[in-house]
């Protein structure tokens, strides 16, 4: 019997038992590994959010076997139809995860909110859950746009829209911000890839209002205990406000110097060429961010720049590695109880294990894209394309004198970011030529369609 099956064997359920409480989950309709259940209701003239998180410590003896693996791999690592786990699926997609009518160990946080969703109290202890129902992002905007959910988590829909919605006031209100992209996915479909851009639902961004708040609880609760470890991020530089307010002003939508980034981002339309070059382009705002331990004293450093407000990453244990040690650390400070020593003790090394893997998972991404970006397109070259301009220009490389300058560009069918040869206005539609698509290589390379198709390849 290997670890892992030792450790689910003789796994217990905590109490109390709140099993009574109809748990929900939100997720990508694929996901096995749910991190997260919701139950929302309402308690005078504000609210109350039961937040359950996976238990993740419980099912990891510190410092066995999987203790050590999990600290290597840092988190887990996703591929199109695939992933790499950060734990053992039997734990991650089976005993741990907070599956549809399972009772399941979780660490349940219970935040009360004012009228206008202001956080007033928040606390988090173990206890048993069993969520009623495991709900896709699409199936649950659905269900409330048709008012037709089941009456056991009807309310909670509702007054995830209400809440997720003054949590977004209340975030612009103190200066927050979110890049809100359309993202470039690629997806298995009828046993082949494909690439879409995909904007974010509403009940999307309520969910991740949810996280936020709760993370943002994680970090006062261990500053106030003055040990744990925080997600942190500095604010843009004058430089890099500076160049982009004249972007902005380029592209014909000024930032006022008035407005805060966040408020200004909120007005982009990506269906403009010219917004959407707008909200790449702030990408250059949010830079820096990183992990700060602190034990015994606060840090000097401790809001994280887009939240506008000090946060940790406390509610995806199965998925990420630090958040098995706020939540540890967050429930002993709770309960009134010293701090488990093997939680203090990663404190210094767990900033370093995240941003290997951060910088691991961001490549691993970008590699897959690449690769079915040149796949899609490998039949098709000599071929012509509208495309918006994002940004540039740039230089392939150090040595400016042997490589051209190239600018960003995005395709909107195929669903492609890329590269184009030349020196092309943000904001503006051109027209390109697709001059190479190398599998092998992962490597795609565009030319303006009026110029000669002798560009060198370069990496989307």
């Amino acid at each position: 019997m290997t670890e892992v099956d030792k450790v689910i064997a003789g796994h217990q359920l905590p109490t109390p038992d709140l099993t009574a409480l109809p748990f929900i989950t939100i997720d990508p309709p694929a996901s096995q590994d749910l991190d997260q259940a919701m139950f929302l209701e309402r308690e005078g003239g504000g609210y109350v959010v039961h937040y359950a998180i996976a238990d993740v410590p419980s099912f990891v003896p510190a410092g066995g076997p999987l203790d050590t693996e999990t600290r290597r791999r840092g988190q887990t690592i996703y591929t199109p139809g695939n992933r790499i786990p950060l734990h053992p699926i039997p734990l991650s997609e089976g005993a741990a995860s907070l599956f549809a009518n399972d009772s399941r160990s979780a660490f349940v946080w219970e935040i009360h909110l004012a009228a206008d969703g202001t956080q007033t109290t928040a606390q988090v202890r173990r206890a048993t859950v069993r969520s009623v129902a495991k709900l896709g992002y699409e199936q649950a905007q659905q269900m409330l746009d048709a008012g037709n959910a089941p009456a056991a988590y009807a309310e909670t829909l509702a007054l995830l829209a209400e809440i997720g919605t003054k949590r977004i006031e209340l975030e612009r209100a103190r200066g927050g911000a979110s890049l809100n992209v359309p993202q470039q996915e690629v997806e298995f479909v009828d046993g082949h890839y494909v690439l879409e851009f995909r904007p974010a639902l509403p009940i999307e961004d309520w969910n991740a209002q949810i996280s936020l708040l709760t993370g943002m609880a994680a970090a006062q609760v261990m500053l106030a205990g003055k040990v744990g470890i925080l997600r942190t991020m500095p604010a843009p530089d004058a430089d890099a406000i500076a160049a982009y307010r004249l972007q902005t002003v380029a592209l014909g939508k000024p930032w006022a110097a008035d407005i805060a980034y966040g408020e200004y981002l909120r007005t982009l339309d990506t269906a403009d060429p010219k917004q959407l070059a707008l909200m790449h382009g702030a990408s250059t705002l949010f830079r820096g961010a990183g992990y700060t331990p602190f034990n015994g004293s606060i840090p000097e450093a401790v809001t994280q720049a887009a939240v506008a407000a000090p946060y940790a990453h406390a509610t995806a244990p199965l998925r990420r590695l630090v958040d098995r040690f706020v939540l540890a650390i967050c429930a002993a400070l709770c309960a009134g109880e010293e701090v488990p020593g093997w939680a203090v003790e990663a404190l210094d090394a767990l900033p370093e294990i995240m941003s290997a893997s951060n910088q691991l998972a961001s490549k691993v991404d970008r590699a897959a894209i690449d690769t079915v970006e040149a796949a899609l397109l490998s039949h098709r070259v000599g071929a012509e394309f509208d495309a918006v301009v994002l940004a540039g220009p740039r230089t392939n490389g150090h040595n400016t004198k042997a490589s051209a300058a190239r600018s960003s560009i995005q395709i909107q069918d195929p669903a492609v970011t890329g590269y184009c040869e030349g020196i092309l206005e943000p904001g503006s539609v051109v027209r390109v030529k697709l001059v190479a698509a190398d599998i092998a290589t992962r490597t795609i390379s565009f030319v303006p369609a009026t110029a000669p198709a002798t560009a060198v390849p370069t990496g989307s």
